[in-house]
């Protein structure tokens, strides 16, 4: 999030942890282009972060946005792509337990069903974040990056699909949230049902059609409001969920 440059999803100093092994991922075959990259975002950082009188040093700059990305021993961090992806089998990024905030760490304990937004143009994203109540009319919530395509895509066209992801949707979850390549397009893989509110997987448990009735700034996120204007539900399957970062299936 610009001018501040922190993470809209979790608040932390960008290029965060969820940040830095998206882009281990998009640029695992070109480590130049990648630094290239890096060492412009720095650039506009550091005059941004100039401009709001920060006491952000050009040394730290440096560190946060290249440091982690130089190559070691000649190459480019191992990147794992399975779904649920990490580097190596510890995550080099991660904020040690003694300084990570109590109320990302209460967020990580509770356990979020994981679904796909998706919208007409068409755009996706992975949502751990979304509530549904009952009501005339019934209503959805969710939390999303408003830096996000969908959101451009939601804001344009007024209505999204959610549908509700399983335990064989793992990849694809990776794949909108950025963990994941996907050479093509989101939605070249996977086969899709188009509707009035966007495309949605064919093997979802079922889908939401809502309508936008209005959105605002909330804490790091963007928090949508919306009218449910549609229902289709597939037989019950278990659910996919997020669970101290990693996905979690229901047990017993």
């Amino acid at each position: 999030m610009r001018p501040l440059w922190r993470c809209r999803a979790c608040g932390a100093l960008w290029p965060c942890q969820p940040a830095r092994l998206a882009l281990l991922v998009e640029y695992r075959d070109d480590r130049a282009a990648l630094l290239v990259y890096l060492g412009t975002l720095m650039a506009e950082a550091g005059d941004q972060l100039a401009q709001l009188n920060s006491h952000a040093r050009p040394a730290d700059l440096h560190d946060r946005f290249l440091g982690w990305a130089r190559a070691r021993g000649g190459t480019m961090f191992h990147v794992n792509h399975e779904p649920g992806a990490e580097i190596h089998h510890t995550d080099p990024f991660a904020v040690p337990a003694g300084q990570r905030s109590p109320v990302r760490r209460l967020r990580g304990r509770l356990a979020a069903p994981v679904t796909l937004w998706t919208a007409p143009g068409p755009a996706g994203l992975t949502v751990s974040s979304t509530l549904v109540a009952e009501g005339e009319p019934d209503r959805l919530l969710g939390l999303i990056d408003a830096e996000s395509d969908l959101w451009a895509a939601v804001e344009e066209t007024g209505r999204f699909a959610v549908s509700l992801l399983g335990p064989p949707h793992r990849q694809l979850a990776d794949r909108f949230a950025g963990l994941f390549p996907s050479p093509g397009g989101l939605f070249a893989i996977g086969s899709w049902t188009d509707t009035p509110y966007g495309p949605v997987p064919a093997d979802a448990g079922g889908w939401a059609g809502c309508r936008l009735d209005a959105a605002r700034e909330f804490g790091w996120a963007m928090l949508v409001e919306a009218t449910i204007e549609a229902v289709d539900l597939a037989e019950e399957t278990a659910p996919l969920l997020h669970y101290r970062g990693r996905y979690r299936e229901l047990t017993g």
